[in-house]
């Protein structure tokens, strides 16, 4: 299960995380922390919003924090319904853009990632990834 500190960062003994999302261009968790031991990393999006996908939408993106501001601004051009770049090797994972209410789940194998890395989560919907953003450490 997922636990919370008290700093808001949510602690992963079983490899899944969850973030939340809401109608204030914001994710509640700013910073996730999962095992490297980890084989997969499960990651839930939940949108606690009220407002739908087409006005408030939100996904979950993964990067190197290198290539966050570049893939965020690409986000916005490559266009509904998910505003991820099609083709984009940077981008670690993705979830689709959901809207109030609702929630999604992307799987991906934690070899993607590399214990003394910088990664950035964010959301790609237009606007938010300046806002909406966080940071994923792996110990």
């Amino acid at each position: 299960a997922v636990a919370l500190l008290a700093s808001g960062q949510a602690w992963s003994e079983n490899c899944a995380l969850t973030v939340e999302a809401n109608d204030q261009v914001q994710f509640v968790q700013r910073e996730l922390v999962i095992e490297s031991s980890c084989a997969e990393i499960s990651v839930t999006l939940k949108h606690i919003g009220t407002l739908p996908a087409n006005v408030m939408g939100h996904n979950w993106v993964l990067t190197e924090t290198r290539n966050f501001m570049e893939i965020g601004q690409a986000g916005a051009a490559s266009g509904a319904p998910n505003y991820v770049p099609e083709g984009e090797t940077r981008i670690i994972a993705a979830t689709k853009i959901i809207g109030g209410g609702e929630e999604t789940t992307i799987r991906f194998d934690a070899s993607l990632l590399q214990k003394d890395s910088d990664y950035t989560y964010f959301c790609s919907f237009p606007g938010h990834f300046l806002l909406m953003n966080g940071k994923l450490k792996v110990v």
